[in-house]
């Protein structure tokens, strides 16, 4: 029990499948990492970032959290987003959540959960600033999904608020900051059409963010 033999096994397996597939593989990403994609995600177990979008190790650079929060007292996330951008080079940051988020959730009903409440309580802020639209809606599955698009915009208005990214654009690097959402039910992501690729773009983001009202599609 302590070996974990099956994934010792499934991971022998996969080594050789790829390698049988392309003998060249690791022998190039071992040699360097060049990323054009930073992905900040939810850590749930149900939202592989890679598989998702179709990229192999070394096509994206990954951080996750609980419900995919960026804080610009996290020195992990900040040192992520720093070296993302400055070493690595990438291109495009994305702020991805997913529907059905648990934290998200404990958020919306109030629940606690021990120790993770003291970080919810960045999630809880984004509910306070929208109680509004997510009151506007009849049914808790309705402001769950709603709270968990709105915690991604506010994460990636984040993101673009950090002295990170601000330095980043003012040094005039290409860098786009995405927010999309991931649906557990079908495995297709959704763009929530938040993209900020400099700082004037995030106020106005921000405005529209903030006289929205819930989108009507499904999630």
């Amino acid at each position: 029990m302590r070996l974990l033999s099956e994934l010792l096994a499934q991971n022998r397996a996969w080594s050789a499948e790829i390698a049988a597939a392309d003998p060249g593989f690791f022998t190039r990403l071992a040699e360097q990492q060049a990323p054009r994609y930073l992905w900040i995600g939810c850590g749930d177990s149900r939202v592989p970032a890679n598989q998702i979008v179709g990229l192999m190790p070394g096509e994206m650079f990954v951080h996750r959290n609980i419900a995919n929060v960026v804080v610009p007292s996290d020195l992990n996330c900040l040192s992520v987003l720093q070296y993302g951008i400055e070493v690595l080079g990438v291109h495009h940051l994305i702020i991805c959540g997913h529907y059905g988020c648990g934290g998200v959730l404990a958020v919306l009903r109030g629940e606690r959960l021990g120790l993770v409440d003291n970080w919810l309580c960045h999630v809880e802020t984004v509910r306070r600033r929208y109680r509004g639209q997510l009151a506007a809606l009849s049914t808790e599955a309705e402001r769950h999904a709603r709270l968990c698009e709105l915690n991604v915009v506010a994460q990636v208005l984040n993101a673009a608020r950090t002295t990170v990214v601000r330095d980043a654009w003012r040094q005039g690097r290409e860098l786009a900051v995405h927010g999309w959402i991931y649906a557990l039910r079908d495995g297709l992501l959704h763009d929530l059409e938040v993209t900020v690729t400099s700082e004037e773009e995030v106020a106005a983001v921000a405005e529209r963010v903030d006289l929205a009202t819930p989108p009507a599609d499904e999630r």
